[in-house]
């Protein structure tokens, strides 16, 4: 019998709040005190959606058949748009039935998990990974298995380590390129080679490729589920429009899979949220279905913001950054400034050292512990180039100075 006391489940409570959320909520509550807070915490780009989408949901939300229910999996049109986008981005080719609009990326990572698993079976997730992940593992009843990776590898896992890692209760493989939180893109052969790993072992792999089209320079994007044929049958790929379009308020996000997997999930969803806003779906239609003008512009700006945090994190002394291929952020090694006295102060972890910085230089940003690597930070470029040089030039300020 549970005891009267007890008010919360044992589930939910071993859930750990979002970091990255949480982080940006204090560094938005503290501006709105008046504080000059700069803050690299979300993965948000600081882009206003583009002006067709925008108007594609205004359009919507006069027609009245957009007022009402619509299938749970999502608008047929759009269905078919994102498997038309999937084969024009990544050369995978799907049925429209194969894909599931969800509230979001983050519904399709839980859908995906809460289908897939029984309690006991393990994923194997890469470290440093998004906060979301292993949370979403543990709600559906399965265990996470880290894979550590560092800045050596350039936060890279090797089917060696990926097949230690392995056991008889291993049933996924996350495979994420480009990384969250670390921008690291798996080279082509590599994609391949571990797709061929997870197809010998009967694994089932979740690729989560929300960040397909914000790589820089020589770096490709190569999805798994094109580069092994063999594993359609056992892939989800995870998808959104948050990052590509600047669309991280119209929470809209899709997973595609083999269809016993989509119906499965379809049916979870029919409980859990019913459809997505038809309003943002028409918006999601719209993005999908355009050219990639107004990605590309974003994806320049993002890279110029990339080449000056490199820059100026490489010249703090006891920092450490690889370079980030994709996505917008840059995971610095910070273990040089831990035991170190800044302004008289001392962090020996990680996140000690977040909190420092956003105390003494208000500057938010994100520590390596909810990631699975401690000794780190993750900080988003994502923002505005002034404020980019700013928040840096703080931080390089409060060391030199101590």
């Amino acid at each position: 019998m549970t005891p009267m006391g007890i008010r919360i489940s044992d589930r939910i409570s071993a859930i750990a709040e979002s970091a990255t959320l949480a982080v940006d909520a204090k560094a938005k509550a503290l501006k709105a005190a008046g504080r000059p807070v700069i803050g690299f915490g979300a993965g948000e780009p600081d882009f206003a959606t583009p002006d067709y989408i925008v108007q594609a949901a205004r359009e919507a939300a006069q027609q009245s058949r957009y007022h009402r229910y619509t299938p749970v999996a999502g608008l047929p049109e759009l269905r078919t748009a994102v498997a038309a986008k999937t084969l024009r981005d990544s050369g995978y080719s799907v049925e429209a039935s194969q894909v599931l609009i969800t509230n979001g990326g983050k519904q399709a990572v839980y859908n995906t998990f809460a289908t897939l698993l029984d309690p006991g079976d393990e994923v194997l997730l890469v470290a440093p990974y998004w906060t979301t992940y292993p949370e979403a593992v543990r709600l559906a009843g399965g265990v996470p298995v880290e894979v550590q990776t560092d800045e050596t590898t350039g936060y890279l896992a090797s089917v060696d380590q990926l097949e230690a890692a392995r056991t008889e209760r291993t049933k996924v493989l996350l495979f994420v390129s480009p990384s969250n939180p670390s921008g690291a893109v798996y080279p082509g052969e590599q994609v391949a080679a571990i797709g061929s790993w997870a197809a010998e072992h009967g694994l089932w792999v979740v690729t989560d490729e929300i960040y397909e089209h914000l790589v820089y320079g020589e770096h490709r994007n190569v999805s798994i589920a094109t580069a092994t044929p063999d594993l359609a049958d056992r892939v989800v790929v995870l998808n959104g429009v948050a990052k590509t379009y600047a669309m991280t308020g119209w929470r809209v996000g899709w997973l595609i899979g083999p269809p016993d997997v989509v119906k499965a999930a379809s049916n979870l969803q029919s409980h859990a949220t019913s459809n997505v806003s038809n309003v943002a779906q028409v918006a999601a239609l719209a993005a999908v279905s355009g050219d990639l003008s107004a990605v590309a512009e974003m994806r320049t700006a993002f890279d110029r913001r990339r080449q000056t945090i490199l820059d100026m994190l490489r010249a703090i002394d006891g920092v450490v950054c690889p370079t980030p291929g994709g996505a917008f952020y840059a995971y610095p090694q910070v273990k040089g400034l831990l035991g170190r006295s800044l302004r008289g102060r001392t962090a020996t972890t990680s996140a000690e050292l977040a909190t420092l910085i956003l105390d003494e230089v208000e500057v938010a940003v994100v520590p390596g512990e909810a990631f699975g690597t401690p000794g780190y930070l993750r900080l988003s470029y994502a923002l505005g180039d002034a404020d980019l040089a700013e928040g840096i030039g703080r931080i390089q300020k409060l060391v030199a100075d101590s």
